[in-house]
């Protein structure tokens, strides 16, 4: 101590003489520091000399004293393990419980000098007193308990306080101070605490002899040793004071329970001593604290358990899985820990893990399709569809099909299943017909009173294609991208090809020998037809029903069924039905449906929708007018009431939609064949530069890939109106009648393509000239004339510029330089292109003068 003090005499010294250049070391400061703060600050105050100024601290005397932390960061071993190899480092591993508590290194190990003193609190050599008189007289005084165990009071008798309590010592005082000073009432607390030293043995993390507060608890000695090692016992640390044990502390429950009973407060001279871990138990999977447990002699499989904080909800207890190693071997055990009596006691390196449980529901009804609340829902016996489903408004959407819907329901423990159809709005209302009894696990599908989305339907409409191509029933599984159907996204979410795609496939899997395809089909006038469920009792009317129920087209007298003979697919048999009787009439005229039968609904003979043509242009009555079967476009036009004073009858454009999906197909096939010509020969002659280039020739197939067809019909309009021709007309027909014309067209390979007004005695060759003549790569053998009409004039000539070539023009028509072959690698089908693509795009010149 006296070494401290000539330590601090020599700082005093320095700091009086601050002017001049010496200054203390490092090494000095640094040592002073390590002093209590204690024994600073009396050394401070005995030499008065501010502390602040040796220790460099700005804080005032006056200020609370902030606790400085006595624990800093750690890096424990699997810390440094996963800095040095982070890559093989798994977040989900599974660590010791409570080692984390302690996952920091001491820095000091000063008592704690501002936490709170309790009135149990010993009061023992060493402790300071601080004494406040009030009252007749005012003082203060700061006393110490010396070595005897006594303080001294000025003006007062000496007090024997050791080994007192602190309230206790407080009424000791104040009794002794009201009976020898009349008038004074005194305030006793404690200053600074005396300081002690414990040992700190075993598996902590740094062993030794540490001087600690008078407070020290058991854990407090861990902390300020910095904790435990790895292989530390948290259950079973020791207090020995004198050689004996006087406490058994649990981590455990001071951590888990909060319970820190045995965290008692040290004694001088006091051992903390951690044993090493005991037996050991890794809990994992759904526990809400999953972590390697130690356990006590004798604790059971419910106690570990609340270890692990309990298990959560998905767990699965029936069967829980224990690795374990006995006899040098590796085994596997299973408990049942939904039992009241856990038939396991755990051992020493066990493993026990808790797997979910299935994902599937016990004891629900599931509801899919168009309903506002989808998903599962509680069964019980007695529950019926009217009590999943009880209201059309509340729980239905409003593109619900009221009249089909359809029960699945698993019928053994391989998952097969048998289908049940009802109708939605009598099973809503009750009926007992239609609102079935649930099994649990049934499934009740509500489907969309529309199959395609409508963009779709307004794109199918517009090509003129219908809307679903029948199915046949061993084709229903086997659809692939190149099929005909519309694409998945075309369809409504809950459309019946969605919704009946899985359970059709079910159906055909688990067809056997045994068991025929419980699959039949509708054609014909129905609004779906297609590949149906065979259900429970199923009639025709409910295939009907199931279909979207009859067109309008529908001929209701007579049906046919195409029936296979006992299963024998060699042996069919056509069944014709009056549908009228067999729907509507008695139990006895109705026909059971059986596997693979295919019905089909007849269409009314002769029938036919709403045809409409329309007629546009220079005519009395223009407009679109709704024709009867057979009708001709001489009748429609009489109803027209003509032509008007400017129709040029030569130049009409009749539109056919049958001739546009032909040409559109022919455009897509010529594409086709002219890219793979291209692809073939794009490699050939790349010198010679009479070809065209890449760039040009991919351009034109672009072009040419990007034309939509026109759908033109070459007609003869002045032909038909005199009876000479007849035309009968079809659904979507437009006749385009426009004003007289008086220009001529040049278009092709020359060098000015436009448009010349129509003179007589003018020829070909004139006409090129006005255009600048022709291109280097214009074949000038194959120029052609593109008619008013959309006929193609070639003359009869051997020369297009004879004399009599002006006699082959009109007005309104167009001239066609086409371009050489011959610079694209003699690729035949390029005139076929160019002359596909002058003749539409003449077409549609002459519609869009309208």
């Amino acid at each position: 101590m006296s070494l401290f003090k000539h330590l601090f005499s020599a700082l005093v010294l320095i700091c009086s003489f601050s002017a001049l250049a010496f200054t203390p070391s490092a090494s000095q400061i640094e040592q002073f520091k390590k002093l209590p703060k204690s024994q600073q600050q009396a050394l401070a105050k005995q030499y008065g000399v501010d502390l602040s100024v040796i220790t460099g601290s700005s804080q005032s005397s006056n200020q609370p004293q902030v606790e400085e932390p006595t624990i800093g960061p750690r890096l424990v071993q699997q810390e440094q393990a996963a800095k040095a190899e982070p890559a093989k480092q798994n977040p989900n591993t599974v660590k010791p419980f409570g080692y984390e508590l302690f996952a920091g290194e001491p820095t000091t190990f000063m008592p704690s000098e501002t936490a709170a003193v309790p009135d149990t609190y010993l009061v023992g050599r060493g402790d300071q007193l601080l004494i406040n008189f009030y009252g007749k007289e005012s003082d203060r005084f700061e006393v110490i308990v010396d070595r005897e165990g006594r303080i001294s009071i000025p003006n007062l008798s000496p007090v024997q306080v050791a080994g007192l309590t602190f309230a206790e010592v407080k009424e000791l005082i104040k009794v002794k101070v009201e009976q020898e000073i009349i008038g004074v009432k005194v305030f006793v607390s404690l200053g600074q605490l005396r300081s002690m030293r414990i040992l700190v043995l075993g598996e902590a993390y740094k062993p030794g002899s540490y001087n600690v507060s008078s407070l020290t608890t058991v854990s407090h000695a861990l902390f300020v040793s910095g904790g435990v090692s790895d292989i530390a016992s948290l259950r079973n640390i020791q207090v020995k004071r004198a050689g004996k044990v006087v406490a058994n502390f649990d981590l455990y429950d001071l951590l888990i329970h909060g319970d820190s009973s045995n965290d008692i407060t040290l004694k001088p001279g006091d051992a903390v001593f951690v044993p090493s871990v005991g037996a050991q138990v890794k809990v994992e999977g759904l526990v809400k604290r999953p972590a390697i447990f130690e356990l006590k002699k004798g604790e059971t499989a419910k106690e570990l358990l609340a270890m692990a904080g309990g298990l959560k909800p998905g767990a699965y207890t029936k069967n829980a899985v224990v690795e374990r190693f006995n006899n040098n071997r590796k085994e596997v055990l299973t408990v049942d820990f939904s039992a009241n009596s856990i038939n396991y006691i755990p051992q020493d390196g066990d493993r026990v893990r808790f797997n979910t449980i299935s994902s599937q529901y016990k004891n629900s009804v599931n509801l899919v399709g168009a309903v506002v609340r989808p998903g599962s829902y509680q069964w019980h016996q007695g529950k019926r569809i009217s009590d999943v489903l009880k209201s059309v408004r509340g729980d239905l959407l409003p593109q619900a099909d009221l009249s089909y819907g359809l029960l699945v329901r698993e019928i053994n423990i391989n998952g097969d299943i048998e289908v049940h159809q009802f109708d939605v709005a009598l099973a809503i209302i009750k009926n007992s017909e239609n609102d079935l009894a649930l099994n649990a696990n049934d499934k009740i599908l509500v489907f969309s009173e529309f199959e395609e989305k409508q963009d779709e339907k307004l794109t199918l409409a517009a090509t003129g294609s219908g809307t679903k191509k029948d199915t046949s029933i061993e084709q229903a599984a086997t659809q692939g991208e190149n099929s005909n159907q519309l694409s998945a996204a075309s369809y409504t979410p809950y459309s019946r090809n969605n919704l009946l795609a899985p359970i059709i496939k079910k159906l055909k899997r688990q067809a056997s020998t045994e068991q025929a395809i419980q699959l039949v089909e509708v054609n014909g006038s129905v609004t779906y037809p297609g590949v149906y469920p065979l259900t429970i009792g199923g009639e025709v009317a409910d295939l009907v029903t199931a279909a979207g129920g009859l067109l309008e087209s529908a001929y209701t007298k007579q049906a046919e069924i195409t029936r296979m003979v006992d299963g024998d697919a060699s042996k069919v048999e056509h069944i014709k039905i009056d549908f009228d009787q067999v729907v509507n009439g008695n139990e006895q005229n109705r026909i059971a449906l059986q596997s693979k039968d295919s019905l089909n609904i007849f269409a009314i003979p002769n029938w036919q929708e709403n045809v409409k043509v329309t007629l546009k242009g220079e005519l009395l009555f223009p407009g679109t007018y709704t024709i009867r079967r057979g009708e001709t476009l001489t009748n429609l036009l009489e109803r027209a009431g003509g032509f008007s004073d400017f129709a040029e009858q030569k130049a009409a454009v009749f539109i056919r939609q049958s001739v546009k999906q032909q040409e559109q197909q022919q455009l897509a096939r010529l594409t086709n064949e002219l890219r793979r010509d291209v692809a073939s020969k794009s490699f050939q002659d790349s010198i010679n530069s009479s070809t065209l280039s890449y760039d040009e020739m991919n351009k034109l197939l672009n072009d040419l890939a990007d034309v939509e067809a026109v759908g033109r019909l070459v007609i003869d309009l002045p032909l038909i109106v005199n009876n000479q021709q007849n035309l009968v007309l079809q659904d979507g027909d437009t006749l385009y009648v426009p004003s007289k014309r008086d220009s001529i067209s040049v278009v092709g390979e020359v060098n000015y393509a436009t448009t010349h007004l129509y003179k007589a005695g003018i020829s070909v060759d004139d006409y090129l000239k006005l255009s600048g003549g022709l291109k280097e790569r214009a074949d000038d053998d194959r120029i052609y004339i593109i008619k008013a009409n959309g006929s193609v004039k070639i003359p009869n000539t051997g020369s297009w510029f004879a004399v009599n070539n002006s006699e082959q023009l009109e007005a309104g028509d167009t001239i066609v330089v086409p371009m050489d072959t011959g610079h694209m690698d003699k690729l035949t089908l390029w005139s076929t292109a160019t002359q596909i693509l002058y003749q539409l795009g003449v077409a549609v010149a002459a519609i869009g003068s309208l």
